[in-house]
């Protein structure tokens, strides 16, 4: 037996015996465990698997030892992905600590910040928010504002962001910040760390028209950020803020959620779209063909993705590819919301229920997410910024 053989037998004895049954069916919202104690899981399992995998370091696993992972190569990091889709394992620890913020840190961070921060998100004991986005600046987001002024041993952080999904729930947060007014706005860009708990740090939620939202906006009013927890160098923070876009784009944490394809899974659990089809058409045995060739291609597009990950991750010198993850981000915006227009199209006048007897919590709930979805392909950039930079940076085309 080779050693990659070795591992993948003992890795699935252990998941098969440590892997709470709760754990091995698709997530359910409120179960989901982001770091932090600010939103608790509402599912105990959710912290038994997430003490069990810290063990092992599988939360983070392809991180070093030093840092809580588990230090597994690209093949034991892909048997692993197998072996947790296998038995439909949710995700142990989701969020941006590790998905975003802690890959970054392990590139650009010194070695203070990477054992300050690392060990503490791959645990699971803090959750981050991301300062990215402001009022005006958006698709621009070079053209922020918020300011930090340098005063010696620390920065004087002013200025508000928004659409900082979380940050009421967040411990910590990762902030982009003007720190040179009068250089080209890409130059004068700093990316610093700081606690959501620090004195002038404060979140309004934002309500949307579904009652309940997950952005809010955040406001800095004389934070103090220590020195210490500035990334890499002062005006050079749009490098790095870059690199965690990609992180954010590849989409590979998703690929150890139970359903295979993260987020592109938009689905009732228990149905597939043919079945979900058939059960809203009781009176014929046969799918409509223009149906059955929608979720046809619905499917392979999905396979196609997923495949497509891996093959990065197999690819890629780091974990995560570079320019190249924007593809995943436009065909993943994309695939969603092309997904839950085939549901809508199933349920018909069933899918566009606000409340009401008359409909299913199931209708209400997709009926929701099909509007929510449209904002997919405007938030983490939009299609347009990702079509620009997969022409730019992936197919070298002029300007």
């Amino acid at each position: 037996m080779s050693e990659l053989e070795a591992f993948r037998s003992e890795t699935r004895d252990w998941l098969e015996e440590n892997c709470p049954a709760s754990m091995r069916t698709r997530m359910v919202p409120g179960e989901d465990v982001n770091g932090g104690n600010k939103r608790r899981s509402t599912n105990p399992d959710a912290y038994l698997w997430l003490e069990r995998m810290v063990a092992r370091g599988w939360t983070v696993p392809t991180w070093p030892q030093a840092y809580g992972g588990a230090g597994l190569d690209k093949e034991q990091f892909l048997i692993l992905l197998d072996e947790l889709q296998r038995i439909g394992a949710r995700p142990p620890l989701g969020g941006m600590g590790v998905s975003m913020i802690g890959p970054t840190l392990l590139e650009y961070g010194s070695e203070d910040q990477k054992l300050r921060h690392l060990l503490p998100i791959a645990r699971g004991e803090l959750a981050w928010c991301q300062g990215y986005s402001e009022p005006g600046a958006g698709s621009d987001l070079a053209s922020l504002q918020t300011k930090a002024v340098d005063q010696g041993d620390h920065y004087l952080v002013n200025g508000s962001k928004i659409w900082t999904s979380g940050a009421n729930h967040a411990d910590w947060i990762f902030c982009l910040v003007r720190t040179n007014p009068d250089v080209p706005k890409h130059q004068g860009i700093s990316f610093l760390l700081f606690s959501m708990d620090s004195p002038g740090v404060t979140t309004k939620p934002i309500v949307l028209l579904n009652g309940h939202s997950p952005f809010c906006q955040t406001f800095f009013d004389d934070v103090k950020v220590p020195k210490h927890d500035l990334v890499h160098k002062e005006n050079d923070g749009w490098t790095v803020a870059k690199r965690l876009l990609q992180h954010e784009r590849s989409g590979l944490a998703a690929l150890a959620s139970a359903d295979k394809a993260g987020p592109l899974e938009r689905i009732n659990p228990s149905l597939a779209l043919a079945d979900l089809a058939r059960s809203y058409d009781r009176a014929s045995d046969e799918l409509d063909p223009q149906l059955r060739e929608t979720i046809v291609e619905l499917d392979m597009r999905k396979r196609a993705f997923i495949l497509t990950q891996q093959r990065a991750v197999e690819e890629s010198a780091a974990n995560t590819p570079g320019a190249a993850t924007s593809i995943f981000n436009y065909v993943e915006a994309e695939y969603v919301k092309d997904q839950l227009e085939a549901q809508l199209r199933i349920r018909g006048t069933q899918g566009v229920g606000w409340e009401g007897e008359s409909f299913s919590e199931e209708e209400i709930r997709m009926g929701r997410l099909w509007l929510e979805a449209k904002a997919i392909s405007i938030a983490g950039g939009s299609n347009e910024i990702q079509l620009n930079i997969i022409a730019k940076r992936v197919l070298g085309l002029p300007d």
